[in-house]
């Protein structure tokens, strides 16, 4: 694609010239004036602009300055025959990116043209890139086709560019702390800016000084003033894990940090003035412990401005194995071994277990299996014995008929036990986790489905 040109200047001598010098490497457009060059800037898509500093009673300073605020702006060079050192410094401060001085030097003009465009193609990639690498630094651990895991994607795509405080719920390894990584890259903030709390790791009195830090003398053991977290992560992002578990007492302060983006150190009075995007976590039901009292109110909707939901990977079961191929490179790669397959018996398991520790636990296991194997594929016994049981089992091929009743196909051993547990798992696979439609699948009612399943866990 030919690259686009704008020549603005006054005189039609140097338009014209220029324009037979230029126009068999760049599609050349011209104007006389500062408004006839910003008409054609906001109607074409122009990569270059060479512009005049006086056009008779218009500025290219005024003109420059309107360029670098189109959302696409042009590569800009500055042309005048009143060249000195203070016009080119406020050339370069308006935006431009090259001066030259008249009378023009056409072969440095048009080697000046090409540098330029070469700078903007690589300005160009570089957005890109940088783009890429916010995606990639975030999103992708949110792997998954389910429709639960991309409503997350979703909302964290049109969250992360805001202000908003996000509450992130979900049951312990569902990753909510992946989710606040993708809001924080995804945010334009600094990408070393994302500072880390898990509040539930430290007792009340030690979690508000790392918070919102402290002055000397503040309490025994005050030598010097610390800096908290919350100035830490100013004009970036704090993420406060598992917030369910703080004091009351320090939820009145960052009720004030949230409601006044301030905070005071512990043992002073000054107000310190943060700029910081707070996202939260915890795998409680904050409305309940407010019905409860709990957790104050007040602060609850301050940081349920935006609300994500974690779903629990029983309620995402065709992820399952997409997250486990993702998870094999990532093991493989990291111990130096080969990326191998998991075998079909494998594969059953994991599909049909229940994944009470979510995406952490298959996680687990699958490095568990790469670590283990020496085989050319990860097989069953590759897996803990937490995810295969103490005498593993092969899930049966499962059949619905219309009729809605889960069969098995016939066993290669008749044992009443392993036939049974292997009905209960495969029909819980069946219904993803459903224990009511797991049950309606067996044809038992969910009250025997519930003793059984405790049976097989005692």
């Amino acid at each position: 694609m030919t690259p686009t040109l704008l020549i603005a200047d006054d005189e039609r001598a140097t338009r014209d010239g220029l324009r037979s010098a230029l126009e068999e490497e760049f599609e050349v457009f011209t104007a006389s004036n500062s408004k006839e060059a910003l008409q054609v800037l906001k109607s074409e898509p122009i990569d270059l602009l060479l512009t005049d500093l006086r056009m008779g009673g218009d500025s290219g300073m005024d003109l420059l300055s309107e360029a670098m605020k189109l959302p696409n702006p042009p590569v800009s060079i500055m042309m005048t025959a009143y060249g000195s050192v203070d016009t080119a410094v406020e050339a370069m401060r308006r935006g431009a990116w090259h001066f030259v001085t008249k009378p023009l030097n056409l072969d440095e003009v048009e080697m000046l043209l090409k540098r330029a465009l070469r700078n903007r193609k690589l300005e160009t990639e570089n957005t890109q890139l940088r783009a890429q690498i916010a995606d990639s630094s975030g999103l992708e651990r949110l792997a998954g086709k389910s429709p639960a895991i991309q409503r997350v994607i979703d909302v964290v795509r049109q969250v992360a560019p805001t202000r908003a405080t996000v509450l992130i719920e979900g049951e312990s390894g569902t990753g909510k702390e992946v989710v606040a990584h993708a809001i924080h890259r995804l945010s334009g903030r600094p990408p070393e800016k994302l500072v880390i709390v898990h509040c539930a790791a430290l007792a009340p009195q030690i979690l508000e000084s790392e918070l919102f830090g402290h002055e000397k003398g503040a309490f025994t053991g005050a030598v010097q003033r610390r800096i908290g977290r919350f100035e830490q992560a100013d004009g970036g992002t704090l993420f406060l894990d598992e917030i369910g578990e703080i004091d009351a007492s320090i939820q009145v302060k960052l009720l004030r940090a949230l409601s006044e983006r301030t905070i005071e150190r512990v043992g002073s009075n000054t107000p310190v003035k943060v700029d910081v995007r707070l996202v939260a976590a915890t795998n409680k039901n904050l409305s309940a412990m407010v019905a409860r009292g709990d957790f104050r109110e007040d602060l609850y909707f301050r940081l349920n401005v935006v609300r994500i939901e974690m779903p629990p990977l029983r309620e995402r079961a065709e992820d399952i194995v997409i997250l486990a191929g993702a998870f094999l490179k990532e093991f493989a790669e990291e111990n130096g071994r080969p990326v191998k397959p998991l075998s079909d018996a494998a594969l059953s398991r994991l599909r049909a277990y229940p994944w009470p520790g979510n995406v952490r636990e298959l996680r687990t296991a699958i490095e568990h299996g790469v670590v283990m194997s020496n085989d050319p594929v990860i097989d069953l016994h590759h897996l803990p014995s937490s995810v295969t049981g103490d005498a593993p089992l092969a899930i049966l091929p499962v059949t619905v008929p219309a009729e809605g009743k889960i069969t098995l196909a016939a066993p290669r051993e008749f044992n009443l036990h392993a036939l049974e547990t292997s009905a209960i798992r495969s029909a819980l696979a069946q219904a993803g986790g459903n224990r009511t439609r797991a049950a309606e699948l067996l044809g038992i009612s969910r009250r025997t489905l519930q003793r059984k399943l405790k049976e097989e866990e005692d």
